[in-house]
């Protein structure tokens, strides 16, 4: 069989293949004569009009670099809002792998504010360590709820993260035996659908529970409040990340079915107000919390970022003037550092107090104005290692709630995209494309995890204090460092005798 000539085909071959490299360089050159025109022109960026065309890698650059220290040049415990150590815990433990450690500690025990738990010389035996009993919200509605989890879902709304993400967390926090907050965004199919048990927030736009005018309609609350699954109201007056201002959905992420559900236009920027209208006094805030709480039979009450500590005592002065029944049935505070989609930065750098002196004082208060049995605790924000859980215990809260905790329990992996809906791991996306990504199966059961091991966790603390259960933590076994070689227990820091012992159900 005679040779095939191949010499004509590999010249042809070779004769293209240069065309089309003379064809992408000129392509090439033409690009660069474009844009150095247009840099060279332009008056409004300084260094590209100085240094036309290489001067567009500085922006290039700096968009890189937020994942590249991340990955390569941050030091575990380096970075803001959280560090490389604090996420790995939360993969590993959301992924069910071994969380331990070996050869000793990367966390430096030595700068001042830096927490440490005092070991108990005979901690609790495994044979004496018991789960922690559930705690009774709301007694004497007529309607009660007997929380079982300490560790809970912080409220994120439909429309702020994705439908597969909503459907991941109700899902897994149902299997984990735990509460969701739906978030100011209103109640949707994918929160019911997982059957978890949901704390129904009412922000200040009162989204899913308002009428035309933007005011509470008592006929859409008492529809929301008939689901078995909805087990409290929250009444948002505001939130760490964004003391003042309202909530901030885009345009880009107000869909027709979100819209439906928050009872907005679609493709519009969805703002609340920076307060509710009909709540300007301690006065007010207590009769709301009273409307609320006849008309849907249920424990509820508020969540707020403190700013002004001396307001807790009028509130608490307010209650005791009208009686216990009055009172709020929990209070949830957020700290300063708190997370969200979008916030002025102004806001979230200098606005509000953090968790670590608002938690004490409130507490403080409640108790020395008799009330702290009435009034449920609970914390959040940026609370999302067994370390920061078992130290919200010990201060006096009654339960700790986390959002972003859940994010890296999803997957997230801190790309700082929130809010311009392109979230690569799906979860704060409308794109279906980004969206496929997130398995609700697989994330439930990474969110089920997440809180088994967080609760696990914070138990071993508790053990090692020489307690049966976290809730018999107290301020006595968490110290906290104040100068080189020395460091105090909390209830000498904040000098409050302990309270008594929280009833559970």
């Amino acid at each position: 069989m005679p040779a095939l000539d191949l010499s004509g085909f590999a010249t042809t071959f070779l004769a293209t293949t240069a065309a089309l490299f003379v064809f992408a360089v000129g392509v090439g050159v033409l690009l660069v004569i474009i844009l150095y025109i247009i840099d060279i022109t332009q008056t409004q960026h300084a260094i590209r009009r100085n240094f036309p065309v290489i001067g567009r890698l500085r922006y290039m650059l700096e968009h890189v670099g937020v994942f590249l220290r991340q990955y390569f040049y941050a030091m575990d415990r380096e970075e803001m809002p959280f560090n490389r150590a604090q996420r790995s815990w939360v993969y590993r433990a959301a992924k069910n792998l071994d969380t331990t450690q070996p050869f000793g500690s990367t966390r430096d025990l030595r700068p001042p504010g830096t927490l440490l738990f005092a070991n108990a010389t005979f901690p609790a035996l495994d044979s004496e360590a018991v789960s922690a009993a559930p705690l009774i919200i709301g007694p004497d509605c007529a309607q009660p709820y007997a929380a079982p989890s300490f560790f809970n879902l912080s409220a994120m709304s439909y429309g702020a993260i994705s439908r597969p993400a909503v459907l991941a967390l109700s899902h897994g926090a149902h299997l984990a035996g735990c509460w969701m907050n739906t978030g100011e965004g209103g109640l949707s199919p994918y929160h019911l659908e997982g059957g978890a048990d949901l704390i129904f927030q009412i922000g200040t736009a009162k989204y899913g529970v308002c009428d035309a005018q933007g005011a509470l309609d008592e006929t859409r609350l008492r529809a929301v409040a008939a689901h078995p699954q909805v087990r409290m109201f929250e009444i948002k007056l505001s939130q760490g990340a964004k003391p003042g201002k309202g909530g901030i959905l885009p345009a880009a992420k107000v869909t027709a079915e979100i819209a439906a559900i928050r009872g907005i236009p679609a493709g519009q920027d969805s703002r609340s107000p920076n307060r509710h209208p009909e709540i300007a006094s301690s006065a007010e805030l207590l009769d709301f919390v009273a409307r609320v709480r006849t008309i849907t039979g249920k424990p509820t009450g508020f969540k707020l970022v403190i700013g002004d500590p001396d307001w807790l005592a009028t509130l608490c002065q307010e209650i005791q003037h009208r009686g216990p029944a009055s009172a709020p049935d929990f209070i949830t505070v957020d700290s300063a550092d708190g997370g969200t989609g979008a916030a002025p930065m102004s806001l979230l750098d200098y606005v509000g107090l953090p968790i670590q002196e608002s938690l004490p004082r409130l507490v403080d208060t409640l108790q020395a104005h008799g009330l702290r049995e009435r009034i449920r605790v609970i914390a959040s924000g940026k609370l999302i290692n067994p370390s920061d859980v078992a130290w919200a215990l010990c201060v006096g809260a009654d339960f700790v709630n986390s959002a972003r905790g859940f994010l890296f329990a999803l997957g997230c992996i801190q790309s700082m995209q929130c809010d311009k809906n392109t979230c690569p791991a799906g979860i704060t996306t409308h794109n279906p494309r980004l969206q496929r990504g997130l398995d609700p199966h697989d994330k439930a059961e990474r969110v089920r995890h997440y809180v088994e091991n967080m609760r696990h966790e914070v138990e071993i603390i508790a053990h090692a204090c020489g307690v049966p259960d976290p809730r018999h933590l107290q301020r006595a076994h968490c110290r906290i460092v104040i100068g080189p070689g020395r460091s105090l227990p909390l209830d000498e820091l904040y000098r409050r005798t302990p309270a008594p012992q929280r009833d559970a159900a």
